[in-house]
């Protein structure tokens, strides 16, 4: 009975939207094409496997102690199945190179190779898995406060050749899987207290950056992502929006836009826009600011549902990349998983209802009361009957029927650890 009214109300819905042209047959399309890289960290608060790691630094922290976060690849793997199981779709997996196989093995990160990330292959098409890939420069005793941009040549070469190592890793991921990994590149470089050498540091940036790129990848794509400070590093920070928005420009490289790196008035879905009409492509990194970059799980939050509404807006679809970037450590971590995915999702989902091409004939025309009379109306339109019938199709729970799934998991599971 509980499956018939959700077909039910679908079909309501399907012929309300048809009243504003849309058609919801080709929306669910698009959606069950729209793929999400979720992120590997959110499962272990981003200790990772390394026999040699320290304490979470570098400029960001996770927060809460939660029971049960993964302890090793296998569960952490399992987690994420779990996870995935819950979310309609098909997703991707974004790895940090701190969560390589290194099978107890100490594996410093200007060594590493794709060999210790074989079994993610492995696993990943066992699992209709893609994966994606970030170097680490955070957690490491030559962390420090400077890693790319430092002065002392010997460090900055030993995180030189670490990112090279990464790219080489993300390109045989790209083969393995027949379809391109996108690497990261974020480094938490700055200074905590007033400095004078920021020309200095910001040309050595540049420099390492020219020698890491100097290699011709074809499996892998480079994403550069920048930030306003990090935690213990407050006065100045080398990879600036400015900074890494100009070298994207100049050489052609994915920007990366993460929702939680911007001043709290600032709105990230305006850059998609601006951005666009020198960058390629974009790589998103979502999560929720509360105050600033605290990684709280993506919900359907008025930013979130303004980002992706103008990523359809600007018929961007091919050229945006979704990754999700929150970990909480406070909250049952599946269920974050799976709240951020599906939330992120409905956010895509009403941006792709919208009656986008009338409204903006309308704006065009100077009908400027219809435009906000058709956007508030959209809010109170039928979408949810729209991702009831999406997760019925895909499989999955419907509607709150993930957090009895989620339960059982902690009872035999996690609870055990």
């Amino acid at each position: 009975m509980r499956q018939q009214n959700i077909h039910q109300a679908y079909a309501i819905a399907k012929e309300r939207f048809a009243e504003n042209d849309i058609d919801t047959e080709h929306v669910l399309d698009k959606l069950q094409d729209f793929h999400l890289s979720m992120h590997c960290w959110q499962a272990d608060d981003v200790t990772g496997f390394e026999t040699q790691a320290g304490a979470l630094s570098g400029g960001i922290q996770s927060t809460g102690d939660h029971p049960g976060k993964a302890r090793d690849i296998d569960e952490l793997r399992m987690d994420i199945l779990k996870a995935k199981s819950l979310i309609p779709g098909t997703h991707r997996l974004n790895l940090h190179e701190i969560y390589g196989d290194f099978q107890g093995k100490v594996v410093d990160r200007d060594e590493v190779d794709a060999s210790y990330f074989q079994t993610w292959i492995e696993w990943a098409k066992e699992n209709d898995t893609k994966l994606d890939f970030n170097s680490t420069s955070f957690s490491h005793p030559k962390s420090g406060n400077l890693s790319l941009s430092n002065p002392d040549k010997g460090i900055r070469d030993f995180w030189i050749e670490h990112t090279k190592r990464c790219r080489d890793i993300a390109n045989a991921i790209g083969e393995a899987q027949g379809d391109a990994c996108i690497m990261n590149l974020w480094v938490h470089d700055g200074c905590k207290d007033a400095s004078v050498n920021h020309y200095l540091y910001r040309r050595l940036l540049k420099e390492s950056l020219d020698e890491i790129f100097a290699k011709q990848q074809p499996m892998m794509k480079d994403s550069i992502e920048g930030k306003v400070f990090g935690i213990g590093l407050e006065s100045f920070t080398v990879g600036s929006h400015d900074f890494y928005t100009a070298y994207a420009a100049r050489n052609n490289k994915i920007l990366t836009i993460d929702t939680g790196h911007y001043h709290p008035t600032e709105s990230p879905a305006d850059k998609v826009s601006a951005v666009l009409q020198f960058v390629p492509e974009l790589m998103l990194h979502v999560s929720r600011p509360v105050r600033w970059d605290s990684d709280h799980v993506t919900i359907m939050d008025d930013p979130t549902q303004e980002l992706f509404s103008e990523i359809v807006r600007a018929d961007a679809l091919e050229r945006v990349h979704y990754g999700l970037d929150f970990f909480d450590g406070s909250i049952n971590r599946i269920g974050a998983y799976v709240i951020g995915s599906r939330s992120a999702q409905k956010c895509m989902l009403r941006a792709l209802l919208e009656p986008r091409q009338e409204i903006s004939r309308l704006e065009i025309a100077g009908e400027g009361y219809k435009v906000l009379a058709l956007l508030e109306e959209q809010k109170a339109m039928p979408w949810q009957a729209v991702y009831d019938e999406f997760c019925l199709r895909n499989d999955v729970p419907v509607g709150q029927d993930f957090i009895h799934e989620i339960e059982q998991y902690e009872t035999t599971v996690i609870s055990k650890r």
